[in-house]
């Protein structure tokens, strides 16, 4: 038996620069991971089969689930007889914009390289993620990175500011698919994506809650405009700055004081039930 975290990602900055010819968008965004996150437990099976287990309902315990998807990829690219029980202990929000699913399948690819003495690098374990979605790549590595083509080409960067993030997921589900299609990509408030790079080199907090930047906000509050009120009451009660992550719905907002967080978290059990306050780890 192995146990493997899955830490939940946070965009500092996201970017849509264009459509490609194979139909996926060309990204560019500055995700960095946060010590919110699932338990992977991996225990080997006599016989030849994938199982899926986890207390929540809402967990698919099939194809459908990205960890299922990573079992099997590994499996068949090793020819790797040894059945495999997965056991996913929920903590991240579910279709959240924090990768819970992707950092699942990576936390998958990992174990599964130490279970069964693969000997993969994170580069090429990261490879094999790709094809199961666009931010498994990152995942498998954590910490902060910037994230280019689909999502899958990282480059890795120093560990950002430490701060306080406070997370608030209000009870919607965002689909990414339809953000992207009501993009309007030659309306789009470009992300300067270089001045947060700069920022985090350089360890500066300011200049990194400056910086903090999503093309999709503005498509995903106008679809639910209760985001944009989470928005507003982390701002009023003392937030630096706030940005919803990925396609949405979650927000977070930073700051670099605790009984701030824990102001901001307070006022914000009113009406969003799934809010936490959380460190950066990378």
């Amino acid at each position: 038996m192995l146990l493997e975290k899955a830490p939940a990602k946070i965009n500092l900055t996201l970017d849509v620069l264009h459509k490609r010819d194979d139909g996926y968008h060309e990204v560019e965004m500055v995700m960095t991971t946060v010590d919110l996150y699932d338990q992977i437990q991996l225990s080997e099976l006599n016989k030849d089969t994938i199982q899926i287990y986890s207390e929540k309902r809402y967990v698919p315990d099939d194809y459908r689930n990205l960890a299922y998807q990573a079992a099997e990829l590994i499996k068949s690219k090793f020819n790797i007889q040894t059945g495999i029980k997965i056991s996913i202990f929920k903590q991240i929000p579910v279709a959240a914009g924090l990768a819970g699913g992707s950092s699942d399948a990576a936390a998958v690819l990992r174990g599964l390289n130490t279970l069964w003495n693969l000997g993969l690098s994170y580069d090429q374990l990261a490879e094999i993620g790709t094809e199961i979605g666009s931010d498994v790549a990152f995942c498998v590595y954590g910490g902060t990175a910037l994230a280019k083509g689909r999502g899958e080409q990282i480059e890795k960067l120093p560990s950002v500011p430490s701060c306080w993030v406070i997370l608030a997921k209000p009870t919607i589900g965002v689909s990414t698919k339809s953000i992207y299609e009501r993009l309007n990509l030659n309306r789009l408030n470009r992300i300067n994506t270089e001045a947060m790079i700069t920022a985090i080199k350089n360890g500066d907090y300011q200049g990194m809650y400056q910086n903090l930047g999503n093309v999709m906000e503005s498509v995903t509050l106008d679809m639910h405009p209760e985001i944009k009120q989470i928005k507003e009451q982390m701002i009023q009660s003392g937030a630096d700055n706030v940005l919803m992550s990925g396609s949405g719905p979650t927000v977070f907002g930073l700051t670099r004081k605790q009984t701030r967080a824990e102001r901001i978290y307070n006022s914000l059990r009113g009406f969003c039930e799934e809010v936490y306050v959380v460190r950066m780890l990378g």
